[in-house]
């Protein structure tokens, strides 16, 4: 069985050539995103991989059931990218990957200290030879109180390391997790708006949690909140994030991701016209900091989601337990 990869980094290729002797895999790498064209001219009985630029729809489903396409992996966490129900409805088995939660743990407790130590207008002003302090007085992360909505892997993860700088821990999660039990105190979401100087989220994306930090969640919490975003764009509003930061109520904002990304991460844009306004806008902030969705991006992360993704079409498609499988 071919397996076709789309939307293949260079910093991939590396993984997949050994992937595929150590799976002895017939792989097909491709860079482009994958469309109903280029799925209608794929062998049949093949299988495919993807990332996370592009929406797998009806369209795209439709297009593999015709040409008998039956498994499809996602070398990502997230999969809100593919329509699940749709999926199973024209039966095409599809799993997304896990990996070490270290690396985005790393990443959320850094951006953390950037915002908290005005990282952004440090860098600014080094740039140009000014090395005043007036304005970038910081706070110390000891002395406040951090909200984790969510503690699967990666929560649980930040929790454990945030223990070591002795902060408040708060957190919220549909389960508590017992072993966490000794380090954070569970709370009711409402309690972690209204008590917590630093939220960070790592939920799923879902209809429920869509827009959870919206103007009517953010009112609920403190003025000056600081808010981490290491999960997906869409659990804020843009809008909402723009209005608070305006009026201060957002005292500083962290975002490895943001909602309509697709079209604007991981590409170089700079002799582009960047139409994005909300965005572009938001950017310009002095409390601001935007990365490039790479809180994932460690070599061993990347390793283990090309690796996963092949090891999940081949449990798929021999009828073995796959346990990253979706549908």
């Amino acid at each position: 069985m071919k397996i076709y990869a789309y939307e293949v980094r260079d910093d991939e290729i590396d993984y997949f050539t050994q992937a595929q002797k150590k799976f002895d895999a017939d792989i097909i790498l491709k860079p482009q995103l994958l469309t109903c064209g280029e799925i209608r001219a794929l062998e049949p009985h093949s299988a495919i991989s993807i990332l996370g630029l592009e929406r797998c729809d009806k369209d795209e489903l439709d297009s593999m059931a015709m040409q008998d396409i039956r498994y499809l992996a996602t070398r990502t966490v997230g999969y809100d990218h593919i329509d699940l129900e749709y999926a199973k409805k024209v039966g095409i088995h599809v799993c997304n990957v896990g990996y070490a939660p270290d690396g985005v743990a790393d990443f959320t407790i850094m951006l953390m200290l950037m915002c908290l130590r005005n990282y952004k207008q440090a860098l600014w002003r080094a740039h140009v030879n000014d090395f005043s302090l007036n304005g970038l007085m910081g706070r110390e992360l000891s002395g406040l109180t951090v909200g984790i909505m969510g503690t699967g892997r990666i929560g649980a993860r930040v929790a454990r390391d945030l223990s070591g700088f002795g902060c408040r821990i708060l957190a919220y999660n549909r389960h508590p997790v017992k072993e966490l039990e000794d380090i954070v105190t569970y709370v009711t979401q409402e309690e972690i708006y209204r008590q917590c100087d630093i939220i960070t989220l790592h939920l799923p994306l879902t209809q429920e949690t869509c827009h959870m930090i919206n103007a009517n969640t953010i009112r609920k919490m403190k003025d000056g909140v600081v808010l981490i975003n290491c999960a997906r764009g869409a659990l804020m509003d843009m809008d909402s994030l723009i209005d608070a930061v305006e009026t201060s109520k957002i005292g500083a904002l962290g975002m490895d991701c943001v909602e309509n990304e697709e079209g604007i991460i991981h590409l170089d844009r700079r002799t582009d016209i960047f139409s994005d306004r909300k965005l572009a806008y938001l950017r310009q902030f002095k409390n601001v900091v935007h990365t490039q969705h790479m809180a994932f991006y460690t070599d061993g992360a990347v390793r283990s989601m090309v690796d996963g993704a092949i090891q999940g079409i081949l449990d798929m498609a021999g009828n073995r337990s796959c346990r990253t499988q979706l549908v």
